[in-house]
């Protein structure tokens, strides 16, 4: 019989205070894994994980920044040490970015949001394969890519390319560990009903709605039923894969 619980597995997720982070850290938590909260902000780290604890979840918050690796190696020793494995990881922090078109775009804004998007994300799948393969338990890591890893969006040029190579990441990594059971994929979702998006005109956000088959944003708890679904025992033969979480966007 498949299984898609996951009692007593330990799982990290990045940016996991609001968004689809929480989403897929609340999902995870009722369905039965330990959780490793990293965010920069600590007020919301304690927050949730307080909320976490008041469940009987066995939790922990992290405060850093994603693109240090300093901090992001001693974060998933820090992860092993307290919860006893690392089975899970969902690599989800990331930012918009300023938008403007790609002969015009801030070449600060382009480190910053390729440093945030892409690099935070080897820097992690870095040190999780590295914890993952000391374990010898296998794993499965999840990276959060977008629908904009797969097609073009105008005027966010570093978005679009940070995603893009998310996929290039994750492809590459999971031929390389398969065989010690290490299951590396994405998730592309497309617009989600997020804080990033707060803060839009109607307009906006009417012509956004209207790029979905069902007329409508997504939602992240939506997003995160895939995730937990990658992380469990039910996606057992999927690596490699990019999986989109799109609403019918790429269907066009």
């Amino acid at each position: 019989m498949i299984d898609y619980r996951l009692n007593g597995k330990v799982a990290i997720v990045t940016g996991g205070v609001s968004g689809i982070g929480l989403a897929v850290t609340e999902l995870l938590a009722c369905s039965g894994a330990h959780i490793s909260v990293w965010d920069l902000q600590q007020d919301k780290l304690d927050k949730v994980v307080t909320s976490l604890r008041s469940r009987g979840v066995k939790a922990m918050g992290v405060a850093l920044d994603v693109t240090d690796y300093t901090a992001v190696d001693a974060a998933v020793k820090r992860t092993v040490d307290e919860l006893g494995s690392l089975d899970i990881a969902v690599n989800n922090a990331g930012l918009g970015g300023q938008h403007a078109p790609s002969g015009d775009y801030p070449v600060d804004e382009w480190r910053r949001v390729i440093d945030v998007n892409l690099t935070s994300v080897f820097l992690c799948q870095r040190a999780e394969i590295q914890a993952m393969r000391v374990i010898g338990n296998g794993g499965s890591i999840i990276n959060m890519a977008s629908i904009l890893g797969q097609v073009g969006f105008p005027n966010t040029p570093a978005y679009v390319a940070a995603k893009h190579g998310v996929l290039g990441l994750t492809k590459t990594a999971a031929w390389e560990y398969a065989k010690e059971g290490i299951r590396i994929n994405a998730v592309g979702p497309a617009f989600i009903n997020t804080p990033l998006l707060e803060g839009l005109d109607a307009a906006t956000r009417g012509m956004l709605e209207s790029k979905h088959a069902f007329g409508r944003l997504g939602t992240p708890e939506e997003v995160a039923s895939i995730v937990v679904w990658l992380a469990s025992e039910a996606a057992s033969f999927a690596t490699g894969t990019y999986y989109p979480i799109d609403g019918g966007y790429l269907a066009q």
